[in-house]
């Protein structure tokens, strides 16, 4: 039996709490948040009778053997490495860090205990149709990839930034749109294409002025380690919910991407785009656990590849390290957006 504990327990806490429910031999057995009525409210619901509002006291706890690290970006850094100290696995939400120097103490304190499983959730790299476009990418489906763009665009009002102290604040938070939302789309393009190496970038606040101290909206040029370029437009003031579109082309063929379905196929031959249609066929997975519909279906998934890593003393599908280069992407965009623009290098943890 693995035993779980579980660190904040916001918005995010049931997703974790009821993937590990869904697992054969996990149980999740202590929970800790700074907020007792929080912490009252899921103990109550998922039957949890281990309850700290001091962190350090489920870091203690002899029977917690997996540690999920759900709180504000600010403290994860912390945590998760007071963590791994304690002999602990863990897990931890994006971003991984809220600056440059969280991923680099959270990946060396990771490579201090290699006997340890740390991973970072990015949960949509464990769904299936992100699984299949990934193939078809590394078979050649698509021929040489020329250019990439991804547009991606969701609301987020005053009221959502005002409910939590954190949100929207340097100190809390680290960024907006970006560090927030986008990073899972980030981390879809690094999944699907490889590591970003440099970036050009304009960030701007257009709606959320005296509420949010971050940006509301991005732009930017990345350039990727395999020599092709793409582009990114990402606002969280837009008048739709929510949206993400990729757009591909590769010397053989071009997908249309919208809403993790495929919209259009171009081909130079009708038996190309047939065969990328049929794999891509359907919508994307509907999610089976507590969250909102955009989280997906993979956190059950990928928090499932985390407990057999600790069986099979291997590392997770998603490392800390592979977790810290979809937040230095993050990172590198608002250095090159405080200096006018300007090409920045993004920081890769190997």
């Amino acid at each position: 039996m693995i035993k779980v504990g579980v660190i904040g327990c916001g918005v995010i806490a049931p997703t974790h709490i009821e993937g590990y429910r869904r697992l054969p031999g996990v149980e999740v057995v202590h929970l800790s948040d700074l907020k007792p009525e929080r912490m009252a409210e899921k103990g109550d619901k998922y039957g949890i009778g281990k309850r700290s509002q001091d962190y350090r006291e489920l870091l203690a706890d002899p029977e917690v053997q997996l540690v999920s690290v759900c709180t504000d970006h600010a403290s994860h850094a912390r945590i998760a490495v007071e963590a791994l100290d304690a002999g602990k696995h863990v897990v931890c939400e994006k971003s991984l860090g809220r600056v440059q120097e969280d991923l680099d103490v959270m990946t060396a304190a990771a490579a201090k205990h290699p006997e340890l499983v740390a991973s970072g959730i990015f949960q949509h790299r464990f769904e299936p149709h992100n699984i299949r476009m990934k193939k078809l990418i590394s078979d050649g489906a698509f021929g040489r990839i020329l250019m990439v763009d991804l547009n991606f665009r969701c609301l987020r009002t005053n009221d959502y930034y005002l409910k939590d102290e954190w949100r929207g604040t340097q100190s809390g938070e680290g960024g907006g749109i970006l560090i927030n939302q986008a990073i899972h789309h980030l981390d879809q393009l690094r999944f699907l294409f490889g590591d970003v190496t440099a970036v050009s970038a304009r960030t701007a606040n257009m709606t959320h002025q005296g509420v949010i101290e971050v940006e509301d909206t991005a732009v930017f040029i990345l350039e990727f380690e395999r020599g092709f370029c793409g582009t990114v437009c990402a606002t969280n003031s837009s008048a739709e919910s929510w949206r993400s579109s990729l757009l591909f082309d590769g010397e053989l063929a071009a997908l249309d991407y919208v809403n993790e379905s495929c919209e259009k196929v171009s081909a130079r031959e009708p038996e190309r785009a047939e065969m990328i249609r049929t794999a891509l066929a359907g919508d994307r997975e509907n999610s089976s656990v507590a969250g909102k519909s955009y989280y997906g279906s993979g956190h059950a998934a990928q928090l499932a590849d985390v407990v057999e890593a600790i069986r099979e003393k291997r590392a997770p599908g998603v490392t800390f390290a592979d977790a810290a280069n979809s937040s230095s992407l993050v990172m590198a965009v608002y250095e090159s957006a405080r200096n006018g623009g300007a090409r920045t290098p993004v920081k890769i943890y190997r």
